[in-house]
């Protein structure tokens, strides 16, 4: 279960006649080093909080393997990254729509980035939300080093970044970040937290999805292992799959689904 699993448990157990199961690989959040931002570089070097996956060798560099960090535990990758908030190019969005891919252009993704945030500081309302559970601030105070930086840039001709989460993501200026009152935002504390006490969630951690298990051509459920032991719960309405870009093909594939090669 990675970051979107927070978001999904959060909005599907918000209908009471939903029974909602979470299942985590990795272990509880609750570290003092996952949640002081300024510790972000410990739990991104600690196997308890990072898968630790590498590329295959670079034929271009020299054949050296570029690390992946991904996180295992309640939050997924959210709750190891840099904190660092960066919608993504509105372009992007609208190419994916543009393939085929309906439903994924950058006015039809916006109103669900605006519904997941709560903005603290400047931007239009247009493109920014105020009432959600992410909450995204600004820094605490500038950095005179920093801000001769952006004046020599700005100098240069590039314009700066009023709010690069608005209309235009293009300038130079300060991050946004995933930081509120000190600690990380990660989506486990934004999504899943405020959710923990609904009757119809239930979070098991430790347990590591093994594949997908299938009725026909329907997935059903999934099997699972905790510890020594092998577990299979069964879905009645859906299976959702939220491992991040490299768990969930992992598990699709071993699942049957997919090139056999």
């Amino acid at each position: 279960m990675g970051s979107a699993g927070c978001v999904l448990a959060n909005r599907l157990s918000a209908n009471p006649e939903n029974r909602v199961l979470l299942l985590e690989a990795g272990g509880s959040d609750k570290n003092i080093f996952v949640q002081m931002p300024t510790a972000l570089a410990y739990p991104m070097a600690s196997d308890r909080f990072n898968w630790g996956y590498h590329s295959a060798p670079e034929p271009e560099l020299d054949g050296r393997r570029i690390s992946c960090p991904r996180g295992k535990g309640l939050g997924g990758t959210s709750s190891i990254n840099g904190m660092v908030y960066v919608r993504g190019q509105a372009r992007d969005y609208d190419g994916w729509a543009q393939m085929g891919n309906r439903g994924w252009g950058y006015l039809d993704v916006l109103p669900y980035f605006k519904r997941s945030e709560r903005r603290v500081g400047d931007g239009d309302n247009a493109y920014r939300g105020r009432d959600g559970e992410l909450v995204i601030t600004d820094i605490d105070r500038p950095d005179a080093i920093c801000d001769a930086f952006i004046d020599g840039v700005a100098n240069l001709g590039i314009p700066r970044a009023q709010d690069y989460n608005g209309a235009t993501q293009e300038g130079v200026g300060y991050f946004q970040r995933t930081i509120h009152k000190g600690r990380r935002m990660s989506a486990a504390r934004a999504f899943l937290n405020p959710a923990r006490g609904r009757p119809n969630l239930e979070i098991r951690t430790r347990a590591n999805v093994s594949r997908i298990v299938f009725s026909e051509r329907r997935a059903s459920g999934v099997v699972y292992r905790r510890g020594d032991q092998t577990h299979e719960v069964r879905a009645r309405r859906e299976v959702l799959l939220a491992g991040g870009a490299i768990a969930s093909p992992q598990i699709l594939q071993v699942s049957g689904i997919g090139d056999p090669d």
